[in-house]
Order: C-alpha cells, then sequence, then structure tokens
C-alpha cells in the first residue's frame, strides 16, 4: 500500500467563502477517505453547491484550503477537474444523440480513445444496463433511465472521485434503488463518492454523513454514531387525534424538548429526567386529544437532521431536507 492509497481523496481546512458580506460557507474542515460513500445535507441555501463548486475548481476559495486528489484547489483547478466525475439532477444529455452517441461524446471530452474505448462503452452499458438501449435516442429515455446514462457519461474516463450533486431528484423509487446499486458497486470499486442529496434514506447508506446549515458544518459522523449522539433526550412516537393540534400543545409541554409532525404522527424529544410517556399521554388526554399510543423509538437521520438543523416539519416516507 502506497501513501497516496491512505492519504485523504478530500482534504479541506478553514474552507470559506464570501460573496460581499454573504458567509456562504464559514470555516469548512473535513476530509474524505479513499472509497467513501461521503453524503453531504442541508437545506437549500447551506452552502452545499458552493463547497462543491470550489472543490472541483471552478470557484476560488476566499480563504482556508483544499486538496482534491492531491491538488490545491485554489492554484490547480484544471487539474481537479481532469481527474473528477461530476453529475448533477440536470446532467447535460443530448437528447438528440442515441445512448451510445452520448457516451461517445463525453468520452472525447476527456480525452478517452484508442483500442480501449469500445470495450469501455460496452463496459458503462452493461453496468447502466443500457445494453437493448443503445441506438435509443437520450430524449426519448425515462427519467430513471437518463440518470443511468448521466451516471456512465460522468465516469466514462474511469475518475477515481465522482461528486453526484442531487442526482436522483424527481426520479421514482424504484429508478432510485437502481441507481444506488451502481452508486455502491462503485464505491467497493474503489471510487469515492462524495454526494449531495435530499433524500435522508440514502444519506443512511452512506459511510459518513455531514450536516451543514447557513454554511457552517454542524455534524460529522456515520449514520449510525450519529444517531447515537446527536439527539440530546429520549425520542419518543406518539400517535393520537388531530396530530396538527396535539403536536401545537406539545411544544408547551414540560420537559418536550423538540416536536416535528411525522405524516400522521408525531416524534417528541422529551429530556428523561423531567418527563415520561405517561405525562406526554396525559398532557394531551388532559388538553382533550385521544391518545393512541406513546412508544420510545431510535431516531433516524431524519430526526437527527430536525434536531440539528431545526425544521419544524418533516414528511413521510420519501422525505426530502428541501
Amino acid at each position: 500500500m502506497t501513501a497516496s492509497d491512505v492519504a485523504p481523496v478530500i482534504s479541506v481546512r478553514a474552507l470559506t467563502k464570501r460573496f460581499g458580506d454573504l458567509v456562504a460557507v464559514d470555516a469548512l474542515t473535513f476530509e474524505v477517505q479513499r472509497g467513501e460513500v461521503f453524503a453531504f445535507l442541508g437545506p437549500n441555501g447551506s452552502g452545499k453547491s458552493t463547497t462543491i463548486r470550489m472543490l472541483c475548481g471552478i470557484l476560488e476559495p476566499t480563504s482556508g484550503e483544499g486538496r482534491v486528489l492531491g491538488f490545491d484547489i485554489a492554484r490547480e483547478g484544471e487539474r481537479v477537474k481532469q481527474q473528477i466525475g461530476y453529475m448533477s439532477q440536470r446532467f447535460a444529455l443530448y437528447e438528440d444523440l442515441t445512448v451510445r452517441e452520448n457516451l461517445e461524446f463525453y468520452a472525447g471530452v476527456y480525452q478517452v480513445a484508442g483500442a480501449s474505448l469500445s470495450g469501455r462503452l460496452d463496459e458503462l452499458m452493461t453496468m447502466a444496463g443500457l445494453q437493448d438501449r443503445q441506438g435509443q435516442l437520450a430524449g426519448s429515455l425515462s427519467g430513471g433511465w437518463k440518470q443511468r446514462l448521466a451516471l456512465g457519461c460522468a465516469i466514462v474516463h474511469n475518475p477515481p472521485l465522482l461528486f453526484l450533486d442531487e442526482p436522483t431528484a424527481g426520479v421514482d423509487p424504484v429508478s432510485r434503488r437502481r441507481f444506488w446499486t451502481m452508486i455502491y458497486g462503485l464505491a467497493q470499486g474503489g471510487v469515492t463518492v462524495f454526494v449531495t442529496t435530499h433524500y435522508l434514506d440514502e444519506a443512511e447508506h452512506a459511510n459518513r454523513v455531514a450536516m451543514i446549515h447557513g454554511g457552517t458544518l454542524r455534524a460529522l459522523a456515520s449514520p449510525a454514531e450519529l444517531k447515537r449522539s446527536a439527539m440530546q433526550g429520549q425520542l419518543l412516537n406518539v400517535t393520537c387525534a388531530s396530530p396538527m393540534e396535539a403536536a401545537a400543545l406539545l411544544e408547551r409541554a414540560p420537559g418536550v424538548n423538540e416536536v416535528a409532525l411525522y405524516g400522521a404522527a408525531i416524534h417528541v424529544l422529551v429530556d428523561p429526567t423531567r418527563t415520561s410517556e405517561e405525562s406526554v399521554s396525559d398532557w394531551l388526554s388532559d388538553h382533550g386529544i385521544a391518545v393512541g399510543n406513546v412508544a420510545p423509538i431510535e431516531p433516524t437521520l431524519e430526526d437527527v437532521f430536525v434536531s440539528l438543523i431545526g425544521t419544524a416539519t418533516v414528511a413521510t416516507g420519501q422525505s426530502t431536507t428541501r
């Protein structure tokens, strides 16, 4: 094993970006290791895209430093761009070209040529399940198939580091699952994946999760570690009549720290030294709310996000941080 195998793929120290008086990214410090799936979470305007643009060598930092694949992002931005793969939800496929022609075009952009080109294109189409669609126009593909093709175009040059900026926004759940199966396969092969996502169920499967808000890094750990350490108190799941009214009442209850609607249920973070399941149930009953059940639960990443970022209400199922 060489030193390059163990050195961080991304290393950031006090990275800051200001636009006039606005501090978009405020002194970020973190590292990403080879082969990690690293999830970067935050609401719109939190600094995610600005951070990625700096890491990709597109935007120059105001202060601090960062190295990507050993290159200084401020002084060697062009070298960074040559070595990475990048994909977003609006990846620029050419809709009047076929599947294979799109792959051939991006192979040319990244200067992939010679005897290995045909084999590489066949490999990518097999990975993405596009063998039977290589002659189909990209514009006629469904959203899920377009994302698979976009991923193939982004990695046609075998980059060791892949940036994914909300890659599955607007894609159906089945397609999202298939897309992430490909991503995990790449990571197992040694590719490092840096992904921003609005889907917290996707972040559950990352090696580590960074949560950013207001340009500041609020938490960085594995999903399991975040769920163990970030929640200060006992999390209760409450089912009852009139959940919106009940949530408003619970915000005033003694010993209740946080309240969030979770579909038809309510997640309530309490100080266990001041309140209990019984006292929460009694509080609601005393205010005329029929209670179904109050029980302790293990927090999800969504609960951690709400606790750290302070979102008032979260959605069910395919939840987002929008």
